[in-house]
C-alpha cells in the first residue's frame, strides 16, 4: 500500500525464511482449463511505477507473457491506487472490468470484493501451480478469506508475489552536515529530530492526503503495541479500546509531533507521489514509508547518499505480503490470468524484483546481488521472523482508508484534537464489528 498504500493479516506471521526465500521451479505454463483459455487478449491493471522494483519485474512479465502467447495482446494499463481503491467495487461489478489486477490485501479491500462474489476463488490454481507452496503461512493469511470476508482461513482469492514492510528512509549528508547518528531508540529518534528543527529544517516528508500518515499515526501506536493487540485490531480476537494507551499513544504523540515541527502542518494536502519526489530532491532529511519506495529511490536518486532503519525501538511495524493479484468474477480470460500469475512466481521474474530493490517471495538468494537490496530483504526477515509484521491500519473495516486519512489530516491541520480523532477512527470500526456479529 498502500499506499494502503497498502495493508495485510496473520495470527501468527512467522514469515519464515521461505521470504529469504526458497528457490521454486515455475508451476505450469499453459492452462489447460478452458476458462476463456482462447481468448485473444488479456487485460491488466496495476498501480506501480515503471521504475519501481514492483513495475520492473511486471513489466518483464508481460515481455515473457508476449513471448509464451504470441498470438494475444496484452492491454495493460497503470491505474492510481487511488483510483483502484475507491472504484474497485463499481467497476469489478460491471463489463468493463480488467481480466487480471493488482489489489490491496486486507479485510477491507480484498476480503470485502471476495464476500460480494466479485473475485475468483484460486484454490485449485493454487495448488495446481504450487503457489501455496511458495507462500509461507504467514504470507498466505493475505491471501486467503473466509465466507465473512476475514483474512487468514478460507480460499485463495488472490497471489501476493513480493513482501512489503514500512521503515525509515534518511539523507545521509543531512545527517552528517548536524552530527546525527542513526538512531536506536524512540528517544534518540525524537532527538534527531528536534536538532533538525533548531536547524530549521523540517525533518519529516509526509503525505497527509493520502496513506503514509496514517502510517506513521500507527507506527507510534505500534511502539505501546504487543501481538495482542494487533490479533485483537486486525483479526477481532477481543474488543479494541480506543481510548487505551496504545491507540491514544499514538494520536497524541502524532499532535505533539505537529505542534514540535516535525511534521508540515501543509503536509495535510499533500499526496504520497509529491511527498517521495520531495524527498529525492533533498527537501527533508527524513521519509517513513513502505519498501515499495525502495527500488525506485535506488535508480532516481544521484545527488545524495541515503539509507534505511527499522523504526527505533519498536518491535511491530506495519508490513505484510505485498498487495494481491486478483482475477475477477468476469474476466473473459481467466486461464490467462493464471499464466501470468505463474510467470510473476518464477524464479527469472523474482530474482529480477529482488534485484530491482524489491523483496521477492520465491527467489534464489545467491542471485540477489546488490548489497543495499541483501539489506532490504534481511531486514523484512528479521521482522516476520520474530513474528514483527502487525499490518496496515486501514484493514479492519470497509470504508476505513479514507476514515483514516481524514482523521489523520485533521490531526496535522489542527482541526481535530487527538480525542476526536480516537472517537472518529472508533465508530465505523465498531459499526464493523456489529456488522460481523462479534
Amino acid at each position: 500500500m498502500a499506499v494502503s498504500r497498502r495493508g495485510l493479516l496473520a495470527g501468527s506471521l512467522l514469515m519464515t525464511a521461505s521470504l529469504a526465500l526458497g528457490a521454486c521451479g515455475g508451476g505450469g505454463g499453459d492452462s489447460t482449463s478452458d476458462e476463456g483459455a482462447d481468448a485473444k487478449s488479456l487485460t491488466l491493471w496495476h498501480y506501480e511505477g515503471p521504475t519501481s522494483a514492483m513495475g520492473v519485474a511486471w513489466n518483464k512479465a508481460i515481455e515473457i507473457f508476449k513471448q509464451k502467447h504470441p498470438g494475444v495482446e496484452v492491454k495493460f494499463e497503470e491505474k492510481g491506487f487511488e483510483q483502484i481503491q475507491q472504484n474497485a467495487q463499481m467497476i469489478l461489478n460491471s463489463d468493463s472490468a480488467p481480466d487480471i489486477l493488482e489489489y490491496n490485501k486486507g479485510n477491507a479491500t480484498a476480503g470485502l470484493l471476495s464476500k460480494q462474489g466479485l473475485l475468483t476463488d484460486l484454490s485449485e490454481q493454487a495448488t495446481k501451480r504450487g503457489w501455496d507452496s511458495k507462500l509461507s503461512a504467514s504470507l498466505q493469511t493475505t491471501a486467503k478469506y473466509d465466507e465473512d470476508g476475514i483474512m487468514g482461513s478460507g480460499k485463495f482469492f488472490g497471489v501476493p508475489n513480493y513482501g512489503e514492510y514500512v521503515m525509515v528512509y534518511y539523507n545521509k549528508a543531512m545527517f552528517d552536515k548536524y552530527k546525527i547518528a542513526v538512531p536506536t531508540t524512540l528517544d534518540e529518534f525524537t532527538a534527531a529530530m528536534d536538532t533538525f528543527v533548531k536547524n530549521k529544517v523540517t525533518p519529516l516528508a509526509v503525505g497527509g492526503a493520502e496513506y503514509p500518515a496514517q502510517q506513521i499515526f500507527y507506527e507510534l501506536a505500534l511502539s505501546k503495541a504487543d501481538r495482542a493487540f494487533v490479533d485483537d485490531y486486525q483479526l477481532y480476537k477481543h474488543k479494541v479500546d480506543f481510548n487505551g494507551p496504545v491507540l491514544s499513544y499514538g494520536a497524541q504523540t502524532f499532535a505533539d509531533w505537529v505542534q514540535k515541527g516535525y511534521i508540515a502542518k501543509n503536509s495535510a494536502s499533500i499526496k504520497a507521489e509529491d511527498m517521495g519526489a520531495s524527498w529525492e530532491q533533498g527537501k527533508f532529511p527524513i521519509l517513513i514509508s513502505g519498501s515499495w519506495w525502495y527500488g525506485r529511490f535506488a535508480k532516481e536518486i544521484k545527488n545524495f547518499e541515503w539509507g534505511t532503519f527499522l523504526f527505533p525501538g519498536n518491535n511491530l511495524h506495519p508490513g505484510s505480503s505485498g498487495n494481491l493479484w486478483v482475477v475477477p468474477e468476469k474476466s473473459k480470460a481467466k486461464s490467462l490470468a493464471y499464466d501470468f500469475i505463474d510467470i510473476t512466481m518464477s524464479p527469472e521474474v523474482q530474482n529480477l524484483l529482488g534485484n530491482s530493490g524489491g523483496v521477492p517471495v520465491a527467489a534464489d538468494p545467491s542471485a540477489i546481488t546488490d548489497p543495499k537490496n541483501k539489506e532490504l530483504i534481511e531486514n523484512f526477515n528479521k521482522i516476520s521472523t520474530s513474528d514483527g509484521l502487525a499490518f496496515y491500519p486501514d484493514w479492519p473495516a470497509p470504508g476505513y482508508y479514507d476514515v483514516l486519512v481524514a482523521g489523520v489530516q485533521g490531526l496535522i491541520n489542527g482541526s481535530k484534537t487527538p480525542q476526536a480523532f480516537r472517537d472518529e477512527i472508533a465508530k465505523p470500526y465498531n459499526e464493523n464489528l456489529a456488522d460481523l456479529g462479534k
